[in-house]
């Protein structure tokens, strides 16, 4: 199974890096870390985590206050979103990436 990131989900994770690296250095790293170990984890237990939405799961991540959106697509992992828990973006803006 492949790991495939929309456009806007990659910019999500690179910006949500570069917070956490500017919050205190090597935090961005350690950020990071648990990104992959997540992906790792969904890529082997893809229906591991709960459903989200008709065609999409979340998985949360211990640490951080941050979600990985995904949808599963034959032999693919689709990640829609880096969800960073933040009181000012409404919980379902990406919803329209599905679309």
């Amino acid at each position: 199974m492949t790991i495939k990131f929309l456009e806007p989900a990659q910019k999500e994770l690179d910006e949500a890096y570069i917070y956490y690296d500017s919050k205190e250095k090597g935090l961005g790293s350690i950020f990071m870390d648990e990104i992959y170990w997540a992906l790792k984890n969904i890529k082997a237990y893809p229906m591991a985590w709960p459903d989200f939405s008709d065609r999409t799961r979340r998985c949360l991540l211990p640490t951080f206050p941050s979600s990985i959106i995904y949808r599963i697509r034959d032999n693919e992992i689709l990640v829609i979103a880096i969800a960073i828990a933040q009181s000012h973006r409404e919980p379902d803006y990406w919803n329209t990436r599905l679309k």
